[in-house]
């Protein structure tokens, strides 16, 4: 199978979007070469990595609390899974030597289980899928910042997508998801991971953790109390059905501008940010000042612009929301006849 057959089959099988990156390349640029995230270092043999996306149901970011969301989002990452596995299995069968990854793994030796063995956003921007925002999220142009994504890793050598060197993020300029962030975890195109997480995984494994650590030095009635506790209906919880040990706040999720699925269902409902402060916008005037002076920023130096997009943002979300307008116009004028 080539390039446009691979496309065509995962897109038959439900994927919204279907890139394909070279290893070659991925191995060459590593999103932290500190701790390579590469094929290389999971097979030797691997030359293309197929990577697809799902697309999460935009009514999830319409409600009230992060529960629909995170339940949503496993659901969404097991289908993806099982488009994955049946791209790997048929390519398998047609003598081509292919496997899927876990989509959201973590590996101990890579930062302290930080990362894991390869960085999906990466796999997308490289597979020409879109560009990671200020947030660090993958935003793609079809749906923003509201889709996960897994890689297949294939010994075929397959025709690669180019990567987007348009920035997709509106950036500075925007801030919405620095507004949104709970925490405060959104740097200059850069992510506070530990901050992000103590929104985005309440019941998470360090919360666990520092629980029974604190469990274990109480004395007998406390304990008692203890395990009467919330945390410990969360821990339980979140082995049962992911809620809140899945890593997932959607608010820079909900509020970003980016897609025709914000557009057309999340512009009105999001377009007040309760957690705006005048601290944060005060924050994002100095990032853009920053950028303006052309001062040395980490997440835009020579080595991470490359994901960010080398030509910055150049307009694409007000182009997007012109054409969508105006099919919008279209639509209900033919609708009218």
């Amino acid at each position: 199978m080539n390039s446009a057959e691979i496309k065509e089959f995962a897109q038959s099988l439900g994927a919204d979007l279907v890139g394909i990156a070279s290893a070659k390349t991925l191995n060459a640029f590593p999103p932290d070469p500190r701790w390579p995230q590469t094929p290389a270092n999971i097979s030797p043999h691997i030359k293309s990595v197929i990577v697809i996306a799902c697309h999460i149901p935009v009514a999830a970011f319409r409600v009230k609390h992060n529960i629909a969301v995170q339940y949503l989002d496993m659901l969404v990452l097991r289908r993806m899974d099982r488009i994955a596995f049946k791209i790997a299995d048929h390519l398998e069968r047609l003598g081509l030597p292919s496997f899927v990854t876990a989509a959201q793994e973590t590996e101990w030796d890579l930062n302290t289980a930080s990362y894991g063995r390869l960085s999906t956003r990466h796999l997308g921007t490289e597979a020409g899928l879109g560009t990671l925002g200020l947030d660090v999220n993958i935003l793609t142009p079809e749906f923003g910042p509201r889709l996960y994504l897994t890689g297949i890793l294939t010994e075929i050598e397959l025709e690669a997508d180019k990567p987007m060197t348009e920035q997709v993020c509106i950036g500075e300029s925007c801030s919405r998801c620095l507004h949104s962030c709970p925490t405060d975890a959104v740097l200059h195109f850069g992510i506070d991971k530990r901050n992000c997480g103590l929104e985005a995984q309440e019941f998470g494994y360090m919360t666990a953790t520092d629980f029974f650590m604190r469990y274990i030095g109480e004395n007998t009635k406390t304990k008692k109390e203890m395990i009467k506790a919330r945390d410990v209906f969360g821990f339980w919880q979140g082995l049962l059905r992911v809620v809140g040990s899945f890593g997932d706040c959607p608010r820079c999720l909900a509020v970003c501008p980016v897609g025709n699925d914000y557009h057309a269902y999340l512009a009105e409902p999001q377009k007040i940010i309760p957690e705006k402060t005048p601290e944060k916008v005060a924050k994002a005037k100095e990032f853009k000042e920053a950028r303006k002076n052309g001062e040395a920023i980490e997440g835009l130096n020579d080595w991470n612009i490359r994901w960010v997009g080398k030509e910055g943002y150049k307009g694409i979300v007000a182009r997007q929301l012109q054409e969508f307008r105006q099919t919008q116009k279209a639509q209900a004028t033919k609708e009218a006849k």
